[in-house]
């Protein structure tokens, strides 16, 4: 039988939560964002993307900030730094740092909302004082509606999830993103655990897991060996100066 795919799902997995006997994988230490599907409508997914970028430009309301969760983690493909923030208060912090270190703006957006995780993806151009900078960045989010996983590409030829040029939205099968395999994603509050046994097993199969849950415990030192390594030419090649 053939169901309309985002209702009917929500309500057979609401249906075995209530009889207390469906034990589906969004329940589990081993789901993937996959799992879940969109409890808010597609304006909500829109607005919080637009508002973790006023987060990052100045001159927007400062008081425009999207939902973090509090384990919340926002991963930056090469040539940027990897793990670059962990946990909502230190997002926070650090998004508050960006925005004073390197100012910017982000004049130029298109956020769209899809079925499937991540619910939000968005094209941006961020303006700093030496050039426009265009990123590509998309959004995770549990059932609570709060952002769990933010990662992010540079929108220029071979830095982006995917090599097909007409694959705008990364939603072809050979897309390369990290959120969809993160463990615990998937699970109704979305909490990343990187000491779970499910994260323990993911990261014996997936080297790029086992450096994330790396960066994890060691946020600050492994952040300033990627900041060093990258150089001072980092926002040329990543912004395409």
């Amino acid at each position: 039988m053939n169901f309309p795919s985002t209702s009917w799902r929500r309500l057979l997995v609401g249906c075995c939560l209530i009889a207390g006997s469906c034990g589906t994988e969004s329940d589990s230490a081993d789901a993937l964002s996959s799992a879940l599907t969109p409890t808010q409508p597609a304006a909500y997914y829109i607005d919080q993307a637009n508002r973790y970028f006023d987060a990052l430009d100045e001159s927007a309301d400062p008081t425009s900030l999207p939902t973090y969760s509090t384990l919340v983690a926002r991963w930056e493909w090469p040539p940027w730094l990897y793990l670059t923030g962990y946990g909502a208060e230190q997002m926070e912090a650090i998004d508050s740092a960006v925005k004073s270190l390197t100012p910017a703006t982000v004049p130029t957006r298109d956020c769209r909302m899809f079925e499937v995780q991540p619910f939000a993806r968005c094209r941006v151009s961020f303006q700093y004082a030496s050039g426009p900078c265009p990123i590509y960045e998309e959004f995770t989010f549990n059932d609570a509606g709060e952002m769990t996983f933010i990662e992010a590409w540079s929108d220029l030829p071979g830095l982006l999830p995917t090599a097909d040029p007409s694959d705008a939205w990364a939603e072809g099968a050979d897309v390369h993103r990290l959120s969809t395999r993160i463990p615990g994603l998937g699970n109704a509050k979305g909490l990343i655990d990187p000491t779970s046994d499910a994260m323990r097993r993911a990261a014996a199969r997936d080297p790029e897991i086992a450096d994330f849950t790396m960066r994890v415990e060691y946020f600050w030192s492994a952040w300033t060996e990627a900041y060093q390594a990258a150089g001072s030419d980092l926002f040329a090649r990543g912004c395409g100066w």
